[in-house]
């Protein structure tokens, strides 16, 4: 596996931006003995039971960082990873080295065995939800609670939508892969063309963007993905999870607009709260909304 790491100058002078990096190792998940760096903020009280804050595509845990504040503020230690083959964290070069199955075990590794996270609240959105998600499966006595928002687990057992084979399309032919533009395409508002830089600042050139335009064709869109029986699992192993839920979908957002009764049909203990006024990206659209969500629930289930 050949491994890209964006240079460290290309994260200085981002728009509010001031978290310092912290990095944790984890191996490849092909059979070599070479590591892969998982880069992650986590800021606030260390003592603290951790939210868990996941990204999705094509963004970083820069995506969260009002979140991050705003969370902070409320006393609350916060815990915000990037994805391998996006922001800070180690880039596979190929395509065919990113997989789901890798994804769910690089983040188990860098999270449950190199950070021993316990007691989780985990927010997740978009890609963080589905992995997320399938770490909750996995694991569920590491986590307390968990938010979804604007997020899904197909199996690929019912027809994807043609506005998501679309994306698909798009991400794996596109001559140009802009991050920060496709995250404008996500808001109700407009993004600040430094903030947009910032999104783009993992990927120098095109050569490091094999896990960002792969993504989106991992999702399971046929009965037969490598990665549909895995997710049937997941979705009966949340039949056993008591502990709270909340699904958070924004009223904008037309790719995942009403994925949230599923979930809140296979959790036990799932609830429905909503962000209004917000896009895709609910946490560029409505950050302060994001934190109250959070901080709240937690609040309210501790």
């Amino acid at each position: 596996m050949r491994i890209l790491r964006t240079p460290d100058h290309c994260f200085t002078s981002l728009p509010d931006w001031p978290y310092r990096p912290h990095y944790v190792d984890v191996p490849p998940m092909d059979g070599s003995s070479g590591r892969l760096r998982v880069h992650y903020v986590d800021e606030g009280p260390p003592r603290a039971t951790p939210v868990l804050l996941l990204h999705g595509e094509p963004t970083w845990s820069y995506l969260y960082r009002h979140v991050i504040a705003g969370l902070v503020e409320r006393g609350h230690r916060v815990v915000a990873p990037d994805l391998i083959g996006f922001g800070r964290s180690d880039k596979p070069a190929e395509q065919a080295d990113h997989t789901f199955a890798r994804h769910v075990a690089w983040m188990s590794h860098a999270l449950f065995e190199g950070l021993n996270l316990r007691q989780v609240t985990l927010f997740g959105q978009d890609w963080g939800g589905m992995i997320g998600l399938r770490l909750l499966a996995e694991a569920p006595d590491r986590f307390s609670r968990a938010v979804l928002a604007n997020t899904g687990l197909p199996t690929g057992d019912t027809a994807a939508p043609e506005h998501f084979l679309s994306w698909q399309r798009f991400a794996a032919t596109t001559p140009v892969f802009d991050a920060g533009a496709i995250v404008e395409l996500g808001t109700r508002r407009p993004v600040d063309r430094a903030v947009q830089a910032a999104y783009n600042a993992p990927f120098p050139d095109p050569t490091y963007q094999a896990g960002a335009r792969v993504m989106p064709s991992l999702v399971p869109t046929t009965p037969d993905d490598p990665a549909a029986d895995d997710q049937r699992r997941a979705w009966r192993a949340f039949k056993e999870f008591e502990r709270p839920v909340l699904t958070a979908f924004s009223d904008g957002d037309p790719i995942t607009r009403g994925g949230d009764e599923p979930f809140r049909k296979a959790f036990p203990a799932a609830r429905r709260s909503a962000v209004a006024g917000a896009g895709h990206f609910l946490q560029e659209d409505a950050a302060d909304r994001v934190v109250e969500v959070i901080a709240s629930f937690v609040e309210e289930t501790s």
